[in-house]
Parts: structure tokens; sequence; C-alpha cells
């Protein structure tokens, strides 16, 4: 198989079968190998897109987050500078119906989500913000005043 001109379609099926794999039940494995929970897991993560972008005041970490409401959303702050936005992605149930429901094809992402960024060292944990509006949330955190300048201090010279 060329893995230069057929390889998207060959790791696409070799995902779906992995995926597949991960509704079987766990069987025991060796410790140094993942566990699917944790690959998949991975797969979520980096399928979480974000922009980070910069203002004169704030950083605004700009995440998409479709179809998952607000309250299902964490955001909170670990170690004293990394922000962590976590939460869970789950399926639609159909609704009851006489006709059984046969997906045919399944491309959305589903279970835990999370990302992480460590915030740099002018921001100010005390001042974020998060607002979650069309699928999109935005954390903002502002930044820390730049520190003053220390001034020069005068010592009086005395006479002796």
């Amino acid at each position: 198989m060329d893995l230069i001109n057929g390889g998207n379609n060959f790791f696409r099926v070799l995902e779906d079968m992995l995926d597949f794999a991960d509704q079987e039940p766990e069987k025991s494995r060796n410790a140094n190998n993942p566990s699917r929970a944790y690959v998949r897991d991975a797969k979520a993560m980096a399928a979480t897109p974000a922009d980070v972008v910069e203002y004169p005041n704030a950083y605004a970490f700009v995440v998409d987050m479709p179809g998952i409401k607000a309250n299902e959303i964490k955001v909170h702050v670990e170690n004293d500078n990394v922000l962590v936005v976590s939460g869970e992605r789950r399926r639609e149930k159909e609704k009851e119906s006489k006709d059984a429901v046969k997906y045919l094809k399944m491309e959305r992402r589903v279970g835990k989500f999370m990302r992480k960024f460590v915030l740099p060292e002018n921001a100010n944990l005390e001042a974020i913000t998060a607002v979650s509006q069309d699928g999109v949330l935005t954390v903002r955190v502002e930044k820390l005043p730049p520190p003053e300048p220390k001034r020069a201090k005068t010592i009086q010279v005395s006479v002796a």
C-alpha cells in the first residue's frame, strides 16, 4: 500500500478500527502500553482546537465546543499558572421510535476533552472570566499592571 498517496485512507480505517475496539470490554494488557481510554482521551484533547490571543490588557483563550452546554464545561487554574478547560461531549440520545436507529457513519467525537494552557507571569489569576456563546468558549485572563519602576532613593548627607 502506498502510504504517501493512499495513507490518509489507511489511517482513517485504522482509527475507525481502534474506535470500534473501544466498545469491547477492557482486557488485561502490558503495563507499558497506554490504555485505550488514555489514547481516546488524548485524541479528544488533540481534537479540541483553540486559539490564544494577546490583547494589550488581557489574554483570550478561544476554544471550539460545538454542542456543549455552558454548565458542562469546567474552567479552573491549577498549580498557580495552568489554565485547564475540560468536560465531556456526549452522544445525543435518539428519541424513542418504533424504527431502530442505525448510524451509517459516526465522525463527531464524543468523550472527555481537556486543554491546558500555561499562563504567563503577568496573568491576573483573580480576574478570569469564561463565556460560552454559539459553541465557542472564550476565557479571558486580565493582565497584571506592569510593576512600577523603582525610584532612586535620595540619602541626606549630614555633616559629622
